[in-house]
């Protein structure tokens, strides 16, 4: 511990992981540091990864068409038309198979070596998803019911008058804060957790394999074998948040076109 103030022994997981220093343009709107570095890494390996896989698309597709082909059809039946129907879902499909495949590539950068730190694990990239949620649920329920959305939104019908005291400003809160709120929150928080575990392990087995003495070298290599399988489970909760905030997406839209509810 006293080792890691001065700059060696253990290096100890901090807040610091996620405020690198600059790389290029520092103090300037267009800096850039290595998590931002990581998230146009990814964006660009996720555009050529779909254009290439899908330029010379195939009645009968090869294997990279059709794993992009199974993954789109998942957003599609099992997030979208599961929550919107065929009908309704088409229209969004378009911007919730983007949500889905954006989060999901930005989480596994995580466990990516070289990379080692999802794209999701500062803030600035979950509220800019959740803010594009927030506008286009709102969006569709002013499209489609006019001011009747806030009417229907913030006094839900078949509750007595005398309820919407109470009931009408926890409304307020669920719909224009906690929804949004929640959505960016929920994403970005498991993966910090995620990545200090990662560095935690791994730092850990460095620290006891060339720097420990005796017999503690040995409990490297449990260190070692719990960061392996922190490293499958970061895998699992990266797809799992892609999951659920693409779902929830889906719902909100959903309850936005609701005339009651």
């Amino acid at each position: 511990m006293a080792e890691s103030e001065h700059g060696g022994g253990f290096h100890i997981p901090s807040i610091g992981e996620f405020f690198p220093p600059a790389i290029w343009f520092e103090g300037t709107p267009f800096e850039i540091n290595r998590i931002m570095l990581v998230r146009i890494v990814i964006t660009i390996a996720l555009i050529l990864w779909l254009w290439l896989s899908t330029r010379h698309a195939k009645l009968v597709p090869g294997r990279a068409q059709s794993v992009v082909e199974l993954a789109l059809d998942f957003v599609r039946v099992q997030i979208v038309e599961s929550v919107l129907g065929k009908e309704v879902g088409r229209r969004y499909l378009p911007m919730l198979t983007s949500l889905f495949f954006i989060i999901m590539a930005m989480n596994v950068a995580g466990v990516i070596p070289f990379l080692n730190i999802a794209g999701t694990s500062v803030v600035g990239l979950p509220v800019v998803l959740a803010v594009w949620v927030y506008v286009v649920y709102l969006y569709s329920g002013f499209k489609k019911q006019g001011i009747g959305y806030l009417k229907n939104s913030l006094f839900p019908s078949g509750v007595p008058p005398f309820m919407y005291v109470l009931i009408t400003p926890i409304e307020i809160l669920q719909v224009f804060v906690l929804r949004p709120f929640t959505l960016a929150l929920r994403l970005l928080a498991n993966m910090m957790a995620g990545h200090l575990m990662l560095v935690l392990c791994f730092a850990a087995t460095h620290f006891l394999l060339f720097e420990g003495g005796g017999l503690i070298k040995t409990t490297g290599v449990l260190t070692f074998v719990g960061g392996l399988g922190i490293t499958l489970f970061e895998l699992f909760v990266a797809f799992l948040q892609a999951f659920i905030f693409t779902l929830l997406a889906s719902v909100y839209i959903q309850m936005s076109l609701e005339e009651e509810h």
